[in-house]
């Protein structure tokens, strides 16, 4: 009896190594990028407040597309992790071959709609029009190099299911340093300085957004790049010497797993752009703040995400083996570290929200608004963890549909319809509009919690009932 309890303990300090050689790499790359918000932010919000909205005006646009390309490589992942779990390499490099042809069908369709697109989406979003023109501008030059942002995206999510989150780690973090680099020098005019003692002229083009977004286009490039290369000198998943004419053997259940999650990113992306533009129209103030307030609650997701994504590959890899015991020692590992996590960064945030708003803007008005609305938001924040380990688990084995209906459900029939009741027709403000985020929120974990008890999320234990 001792020695199977001693086997057991060996076998969860060994699994939550794991997790946390898998995890980390993600949290890391997640935090240099937040931190590159933070820093584009500050910088961009030292131009003042119609520069802070010019910039987040389009935001919730950008995560439309993103999610979207995301959802993509959501079925890569679910097919690669289960193959390598099977030990079938061939199958997975075939796998990565067809993430090639995603990449560039995507990429070129994404970078001709975003152009096309770029001067209307600031009208549709309600953005002031005094600074309409600028928000354009910013977004059109974000979305010139889309071919190596898709690459970016897909080819990090193929490694990641490899097992290798170390590599988008580190060209996230070169990603986010060039980006920071350029800022200084693209957005500010040539000014006097003093570094270490010495009194210098640093040279500055002083484009102000706009510099903000040619920095940003050329930091995506040269991720895009960079990823490139070294998915094709990876030892299990190059593409190399691949085909990339359509393989309906791969990209078939690429597919069945990708489009649920496509559209669930696509009409939550759609609901977040209806949600800003329903604050855009609250005044700059309230645009200033829910961007600033956005950009500081993502950092405190980053335990949540980072989690996410090795529940999914190891989710996806027992499954591939056939695993029932192993994928019920994974969820019971992941939720109590995840809901730890998630306690952790919401107490920081709940303290430090007032401190944190004040180092993008100095207006009292945006800065006061800014905390309130974050520290409603930090109790929910272990809930809503855990919503994100089941779903995470769920897209490793192949499983998107629910978490497909759970959010839409919860974005249109609680955010959207609340929000719009809340600001349209009682003329409430951004708080009224965030409590019907947090409700959105609270709404998924309870149907992920319900799906949790039951056992559906794992297909194996359809498996074990039906033997």
């Amino acid at each position: 009896m001792q020695s199977r309890q001693k086997r057991s303990r060996t076998l969860n300090f060994e699994m939550i190594g794991i997790i946390m050689a898998l995890a980390w790499p993600t949290m890391l790359e997640q935090m240099m990028q937040t931190a590159v918000q933070y820093i584009d932010t500050a910088m961009v919000g030292s131009l003042g407040t119609q520069a802070t909205a010019a910039v987040g005006a389009t935001s919730t646009v950008n995560w439309l597309i993103s999610s979207t390309i995301s959802a993509i490589s959501v079925g890569f992942l679910s097919f690669i992790a289960r193959q390598l779990g099977a030990g079938d390499e061939a199958a997975a490099k075939r796998a990565s071959g067809q993430a090639v042809l995603s990449v560039l069908v995507t990429g070129s369709l994404f970078t001709v709609l975003t152009l096309a697109l770029s001067p209307v989406v600031p009208v549709l979003m309600q953005v002031d029009t005094s600074i309409r023109e600028l928000a354009a501008t910013y977004f059109f030059i974000l979305y010139v190099p889309m071919l190596p942002r898709t690459a970016s995206i897909i080819f990090g999510t193929v490694l990641r299911a490899a097992g290798d989150t170390k590599t988008p780690m580190k060209i996230g973090v070169v990603v986010n340093l060039v980006n920071v680099v350029l800022n200084f020098f693209f957005i500010y005019e040539t000014r006097p300085m003093t570094i270490l003692g010495m009194d210098i002229i640093m040279p500055g083009a002083g484009l102000g957004v706009v510099g903000a977004a040619v920095a940003s286009a050329i930091a995506f490039t040269v991720g895009g790049v960079m990823i490139t290369v070294k998915l094709w000198r990876h030892p299990r998943v190059s593409p190399r010497g691949q085909h990339i004419a359509p393989d309906a053997s791969i990209l078939r259940p690429c597919l069945r797993v990708a489009l649920p999650n496509m559209l669930q990113r696509f009409g939550t992306s759609l609901g977040y752009v209806f949600f800003a533009s329903m604050i855009n129209s609250l005044g700059d103030v309230a645009t200033a703040a829910h961007t600033i307030a956005n950009t500081v609650e993502s950092a405190f997701y980053i335990p949540g995400y980072g989690m996410q994504t090795a529940a999914a590959t190891l989710a996806g890899n027992a499954y591939g083996a056939k695993d029932k015991k192993r994928m019920d020692d994974l969820a019971a590992m992941f939720m109590p570290i995840e809901i730890g996590l998630m306690i952790v960064s919401g107490s920081l945030l709940f303290l430090l929200a007032p401190s944190l708003m004040r180092i993008f803007s100095a207006s009292p008005e945006v800065i006061g608004l800014g905390a309130t609305v974050l520290r409603m938001v930090a109790v929910s924040e272990p809930f809503y963890g855990f919503s994100i380990i089941v779903e995470g688990m769920m897209q490793g084995v192949g499983q998107t549909r629910q978490p497909f209906l759970f959010n839409i459900a919860g974005m249109w029939l609680v955010r959207i319809v609340g929000t719009f009741i809340c600001t349209q027709l009682l003329g409430l403000g951004l708080v009224a509009a965030w409590a019907c985020m947090i409700a959105h929120n609270l709404l998924l974990f309870v149907l992920f919690l319900r799906c949790y008890v039951r056992g559906t999320w794992n297909p194996l234990n359809r498996t074990a009932k039906a033997a």
